[in-house]
């Protein structure tokens, strides 16, 4: 009954081609026989064609702009104008299909299609809003209240991963969309996803979108902080589904190349004798990280060498078994010069005393 009410303003959930956006239409023509490209679909590609322009003619001669180039100009500024704003119908349309009430009375088959019609919807918002003036124009229909408040915890799964994708996708490098997500408590939602989510694709587009909300950004470093998310990011790293733990151990030793100051931190919870641990399990490319987070947390940090030291952990002996193992194999070279620093760093220097002055 509710795809019957609106299916006027159904859409197909599906991008058209690049070559078909470019080639149909009497202008695609005429920018064929006078030899320019085809005008851009949008600003950003407005925007490209300018900077290739410049950089083929970096010192043009003043001359007057022909007629057929003025028009050919004028042509390309009203299509990039009018593809920029066939893609806002496109995500309000897509927000229309996300507002409707879940149906709660229908049957299976029904409440199937209208899951499918949702994860379209997601999708092709994900896709659109690989542009940023297009993630603003989301930001501005209240798309980031809709997904915060009722998909990123959504009963099924595949829009619980889409949701989280879409909130990473939007909130990457731009600091006013962080801001905005943050302040909806997205970040809460995002940890929970990643630590007690069944499904391991959940969880993996969840870590993906914490990152896009602290890396580089101090407000969503300091939520992440007040919110245990180093713990949350230690227990990802102990899971079985690889593609987490190498991203999770990606994004550790990130935030502390990053954010040197919370070192003290990550040694008050234990996070030297834990990741000592990983490294003990059977190796894997997931260890390349691993030592490279404790490469980060013990260089120009005294405390943290101190614990490397500890007689129980064993570490001098684990790194100089691993060097032998991996000294004749190419492709772990980045992981033995890891296992190597740690041994200058940690067991070269005489005693303890001598790091503290």
């Amino acid at each position: 009954m509710a795809d019957q009410g609106s299916g006027g303003s159904r859409l197909p959930l599906a991008l058209p081609s690049a070559s078909q956006g470019c080639s149909s239409g009497g202008g695609g023509s005429s920018a064929g026989n006078s030899g320019h490209p085809p005008p851009p679909r949008n600003l950003q590609g407005l925007l490209q064609m300018a900077i290739t322009a410049g950089s083929e003619e970096p010192d043009p001669p003043p001359e007057p702009m022909s007629e057929e180039r003025r028009q050919w100009l004028q042509e390309a500024m009203s299509a990039a104008f009018r593809g920029q704003q066939e893609e806002v119908e496109q995500m309000k349309n897509c927000l229309r299909v996300l507002s409707q009430p879940t149906p709660s009375l229908a049957a299976e088959a029904d409440l199937a299609a209208d899951q499918q019609e949702r994860e379209g919807a997601l999708e092709l918002l994900a896709d659109l809003c690989e542009n940023m003036d297009n993630a603003a124009d989301f930001c501005q229909l209240s798309g980031m209240h809709l997904l915060v408040g009722r998909y990123l915890e959504a009963g099924p799964a595949g829009l619980r991963w889409r949701a989280a994708q879409l909130i990473g996708t939007c909130s990457q490098n731009v600091a006013a969309i962080q801001e905005q997500v943050l302040g909806l408590g997205a970040l809460r939602k995002l940890l929970r996803l990643l630590d007690r989510d069944a499904c391991d694709l959940v969880r993996v587009k969840a870590l993906f979108a914490i990152s896009c909300l602290v890396r580089e950004q101090e407000a969503g470093l300091l939520q992440f902080l007040r919110l245990d998310g180093f713990s949350v990011l230690m227990r990802a790293m102990q899971q079985q589904v690889q593609k987490l733990k190498v991203k999770s151990a990606f994004l550790l030793q990130n935030l502390l190349v990053g954010h040197p100051e919370h070192k003290g931190t990550l040694c008050s919870m234990g996070m030297v004798q834990q990741l000592v641990a990983l490294i003990r399990t059977e190796h894997s490319p997931f260890h390349e990280h691993v030592l490279g987070a404790l490469c980060s947390l013990v260089t120009d940090f005294p405390q943290g060498v101190r614990e490397c030291r500890e007689p129980e952990l064993g570490l001098e002996e684990l790194l100089r078994h691993r060097c032998r193992l991996l000294q004749q194999h190419e492709e772990y070279q980045e992981e033995l010069e890891f296992c190597e620093k740690l041994l200058q760093t940690c067991f070269s220097s005489p005693t303890d005393d001598s790091m503290d002055r």
